[in-house]
């Protein structure tokens, strides 16, 4: 498929805009993208050029943010200050460019069309989205990450984020989208023996201690050619920690009781719960072993963060239970499942929707029959949960007025239906309780009052995560 841009001046009056949007168009276009003009705020891509960053920016790329790769490209008079430039990326540029009337700009900006394409597809690839379930925005910016440095660098992964949120299943990404030819050893480092790690490690000859029968691999010879996974890398204790180090640094080891080096090249990914940075600090982890394994740091959210995909995330964990069949659920079902606390995260969400699958019987959506009787809610699950009402105290705790408040959730809500309902505005509205031409209104209402106001919190400059 022909990767496309959509080109859009902001001020078509500015001859610099339109004489950059015409050179561009054409070497674009020469190096086999497609270039569309016409309104297109669908589109996967977006190049916007523009002659001043202000207001009229902003709510431009604010409306973008949701669902295109947007590259803003100044061709203003005078150079951008680093607060206009730092004000540019929030609005929800995915970059910005200085256009100068060159070919490496060109060049710049066709670099980036190709990497974000590459990006989405892998994102929307069945290898993603089968094992990495979920599309909230801090879930899909994690999944952004990963991506990139997996399948684009060669770097070290640190995995941080608290039990069960699962970094084991980022740490198996990575592996796939990194191409390794060999396989993917995970080793639990909180399970380790102390008088076994090297052993675990480095392998061992026969007759290397009492019990060593005959020679075995460890995990350095095991992940030889591929990606070794130590999960818990915090527990691992200071004289373990700096063998990991110099194994790291020169890519070879020795067995216990042998003198020969052996060769081992492999991709390094860490996962921990503890905070590194804090033992590092206190002297309980290697300050150099932290900087060779936190090249690249992602963090997996908790589910808290994250409750938009407790559904599909259910759903998923149901086709795996039930070999790959689908079962609904009720939406009784589905608000139980939304209004529980999960202190386990996603593992414990998993264990919840198995206890679920092994109650329900015959064919049919899960019903809240299947509900263990001693998990089930005293009455209707609360609303406001704590959730909203920590969100009004944060709010109050910044000062923010009530009608503030009010109207920042009825932008928060809309904005979210529109998202869930990918862009519908009848099916938004219906969920909302409201009629389409009320919300038409008043998402025009909003996008008038952002032009008017950029800082303002509305639907249209709202940027999500």
């Amino acid at each position: 498929m022909t990767l496309s841009v959509w080109l859009h001046i902001l001020d078509p009056a500015h001859a610099a805009s339109v004489a950059a949007a015409l050179s561009l168009s054409a070497q674009l276009r020469e190096a086999g993208i497609s270039v569309r003009t016409e309104a297109s705020p669908n589109s996967r891509h977006a190049i916007v050029l523009f002659a001043a960053a202000g207001s009229l920016l902003s709510s431009f790329l604010h409306s973008l943010a949701c669902k295109t790769e947007t590259l803003a490209v100044c061709c203003a008079d005078e150079p951008l200050s680093p607060a206009a430039m730092w004000g540019v990326m929030d609005a929800g540029a995915s970059d910005l460019l200085i256009w100068t009337a060159n070919q490496a700009c060109a060049e710049q900006i066709e670099a980036r069309l190709r990497r974000w394409d590459a990006v989405r597809q892998l994102l929307n690839g069945a290898l993603v989205r089968e094992l990495l379930v979920g599309d909230s925005p801090c879930w899909r910016a994690l999944l952004r990450g990963v991506v990139e440095v997996a399948a684009f660098t060669s770097s070290s992964v640190l995995i941080t984020g608290e039990t069960g949120t699962g970094k084991d299943v980022i740490a198996q990404a990575i592996h796939r989208l990194s191409g390794l030819a060999g396989e993917l050893s995970v080793l639990d480092c909180s399970t380790l023996a102390p008088e076994l790690a090297g052993s675990e490690f480095f392998g061992h000859e026969r007759g290397a201690f009492t019990g060593a029968a005959q020679a075995r691999d460890g995990a350095f010879a095991l992940a030889d050619g591929g990606l070794l996974f130590l999960d818990e890398v915090g527990e691992l204790p200071l004289s373990m920690q700096a063998q990991l180090l110099r194994v790291i640094q020169e890519q070879k080891y020795k067995r216990l009781g042998s003198n020969t080096w052996q060769p081992s090249r492999f991709r390094l990914v860490c996962a921990t719960n503890r905070e590194l940075e804090a033992e590092v600090a206190r002297g309980g982890f290697r300050a150099d072993l932290y900087y060779r394994i936190a090249a690249w740091r992602c963090r997996a959210p908790p589910l808290r963060e994250r409750r938009s995909d407790i559904p599909a995330l259910a759903s998923h964990f149901l086709r795996q239970l039930a070999d790959g069949r689908d079962y609904a659920l009720d939406p009784a079902v589905r608000d139980y499942l939304l209004a529980r606390d999960y202190p386990g995260n996603v593992r414990e969400l998993r264990q919840t929707v198995a206890r679920l699958w092994h109650r329900h019987c015959g064919p049919g959506p899960i019903t809240l029959g299947d509900i263990p009787p001693d998990e089930r809610p005293a009455g209707e699950p609360p609303w406001p949960d704590a959730q909203f009402m920590a969100a009004i105290r944060h709010a109050l705790d910044r000062g923010q007025s009530l009608g503030r408040i009010g109207q920042a959730a009825a932008d928060a809500a809309i904005r979210l239906a529109l998202e869930q309902e990918d862009g519908n505005n009848q099916r938004a509205a219906l969920r909302l309780g409201v009629t389409d031409r009320a919300l038409q209104l008043r998402r025009k209402a909003q996008a008038d009052s952002a032009k008017a106001s950029p800082d303002a919190p509305g639907v249209e400059n709202s940027r999500p995560g």
